[in-house]
């Protein structure tokens, strides 16, 4: 009939981009990272739709992990219909996985980095990602199983930089419904029913037996869990920023460490200025020295932190300790020295 709207789960997923680009300036750039499936077709249809009423230009970026026959057919196809979802430019990005840190995570961190370099080439302001309250509850599952601390379990943010994920507070079921509110087809990625993937053993198995068990709306209450531990998360990654830049400051100005002012990357901190730290924050610290010197941050566990923290709760004369990245710490005239080739550690 005329003046209908349109069907009530297209509705939703509009007013969710609409929210999410609010306050981007007119005339930008926003590119929809595609995969095809139902939660990014209809992120990228509902894009096309808000962003020019909102005086935005829209486009397309769908990455080609080459894993699976005729992936590049299926990205064509997706590049071909971007202009009637009034997607303009539409690029698909071919990038090769590796093998570090397992196939989940080798295939996330080619696929970031091909969308990093495709917005910048294209001078965009943000990248929509089409990730789901379901996704959120299967993050903050993930979390809880590797004994994770409060900044995995607060998920992922509804924006982080250059990226943006305005479904966070849908469910699967609505964008499935938008798709079909709006005649898309989306394709089912075989990898997503693969049991050979932790992710999906979470999304097939545990968060239908929870459901089952504890009654409905479990993923919500996940989704919400994230949102509080985010809470938490800030503020204390706020209060360990602060003492990061105090024990920085002590740590270089002791003249007993000039051997290694010019080591590349080396971080000293003063262990008095961290010592009496809650341990909560106390450990922001140790991990984001140790990050600045050289450890990928995918790769640094909590695990390694504890050994890293022992040096300044504990300390009983250790040898170093060695965090992924061939970093390693050592404590030394009151200090935590952390680098590729730190000097043997004397209290």
């Amino acid at each position: 009939m005329a003046g209908m709207g349109p069907p009530p789960a297209v509705a939703d997923v509009r007013r969710a981009v609409r929210l999410a680009l609010d306050g981007t300036a007119p005339g930008s750039l926003v590119l929809v990272a595609c995969s095809g499936g139902a939660d990014s077709l209809a992120l990228a249809a509902a894009t096309g739709f808000v962003a020019p009423r909102a005086g935005l230009r829209a486009g397309l970026l769908t990455v080609d992990h080459d894993l699976q026959p005729g992936s590049d057919d299926r990205a064509r196809d997706l590049v071909r219909l971007a202009p009637s979802l009034c997607l303009d430019p539409a690029e698909a990005v071919r990038v090769r996985v590796g093998t570090e840190g397992g196939p989940e995570a080798a295939a996330r961190q080619a696929r970031y980095a091909a969308l990093s370099e495709a917005a910048e080439r294209l001078g965009a302001a943000a990248v929509l990602l089409g990730h789901t309250r379901d996704d959120q509850a299967e993050t903050v599952l993930l979390g809880l199983a590797r004994g994770s601390g409060t900044r995995s379990l607060a998920g992922m943010p509804a924006r982080a930089g250059l990226y943006l994920r305005p479904l966070l507070g849908l469910g699967r079921r609505t964008t499935a419904a938008a798709c079909a509110g709006m005649g898309l087809s989306p394709w089912e990625d075989p990898h997503n029913r693969d049991p050979r993937y932790t992710r999906v053993r979470v999304r097939t198995r545990l968060l239908p037996a929870l459901e089952d068990e504890l009654g409905p709306g479990v993923a919500e209450a996940l989704a919400r869990t994230a949102d509080l531990c985010r809470d938490d998360a800030d503020a204390l990654d706020g209060w360990a920023g602060r003492a990061y830049a105090e024990a920085v400051a002590r740590g270089a100005g002791d003249s007993a460490l000039s051997d290694i002012a010019d080591e590349p990357g080396a971080v000293v901190l003063a262990v008095r200025e961290v010592v009496d730290l809650p341990s909560a924050v106390r450990r922001r610290v140790l991990r984001r020295a140790a990050i600045e010197a050289g450890s990928p941050p995918g790769t640094l566990a909590a695990a390694h932190v504890l050994q890293v923290d022992r040096l300044v709760t504990a300390w009983r004369g250790q040898r170093r300790v060695e965090v992924p990245g061939g970093i390693g710490v050592v404590r030394r005239y009151g200090t935590l020295v952390f680098a590729r080739h730190p000097a043997s550690p004397i209290s």
